[in-house]
């Protein structure tokens, strides 16, 4: 697999075992990170390291922290985090980010969707989940709430559970067709016996007796 193409481009097909397997390597990373921001913690203040393992798998690949970004309150917050986790926080939130673009994005491909479909599925639901607090409480807003709701399912089943369209779309070939293996060259036929070739006729006169023979050496 080209890993590169997989995890950071925007073109072409994954499937849905592409985009649960990128969902997994961003939870081991996130785990990962976790440890690392321990490890610096520990390190800068000049205590005993007591590793805290978690594996949290989120379906949005962690986006909350990408929305925290034009949040003010995360800003008012922000002279109370040590800079090791400040940094760990935004290089891990970028590069998440980014690898969910590229594998959802490939995944709408095999919808046959835009990957515009990303914004109404995903950023949509998860900007109205993030600010929901701040927004009015009243019983006109509930049928709007539902329907963001509705979305928000709506994106998660065709991204992580309705297959892709069959064979070639306009993004590309499918990426669970199987590759035709060459067909095997076709075996020559085998030769008949020619009789003709392989008797001779002698003359009467000849010696041994006249008659039918058959070819020596053959």
């Amino acid at each position: 697999m080209n890993w590169r193409w997989y995890l950071f481009r925007f073109d072409g097909r994954v499937n849905r075992a592409l985009l649960w397997q990128a969902l997994l390597i961003v939870a081991l990373l996130a785990g990962l990170l976790e440890i690392v921001g321990q490890v610096m913690r520990a390190v800068e203040g000049g205590t005993t390291l007591a590793l805290k393992l978690g594996f949290d798998i989120d379906l949005d690949f962690a986006l909350d922290d990408v929305f925290k970004a034009v949040d003010p309150r995360t800003y008012r917050s922000l002279a109370s985090t040590d800079r090791a986790t400040l940094i760990l926080k935004a290089l891990g939130t970028s590069l998440f980010f980014w690898i969910f673009l590229a594998t959802a994005i490939k995944r709408l491909h095999d919808r046959d969707r835009s990957g515009w479909w990303i914004i109404p599925f995903v950023f949509v639901p998860r900007l109205f989940f993030h600010f929901s607090g701040l927004l009015p409480a009243s019983r006109w807003f509930v049928p709007f709430d539902w329907a963001i709701y509705a979305l928000w399912l709506w994106g998660l089943v065709e991204l992580f559970i309705v297959p892709g369209t069959s064979g070639h779309n306009r993004f590309g070939p499918d990426p669970l067709a199987e590759i035709e293996a060459p067909s095997p060259p076709a075996a020559s036929p085998a030769k008949s016996w020619d009789q003709s070739r392989e008797l001779e006729f002698v003359p009467p006169s000849a010696s041994p007796p006249g008659g039918m023979h058959v070819k020596r050496g053959s």
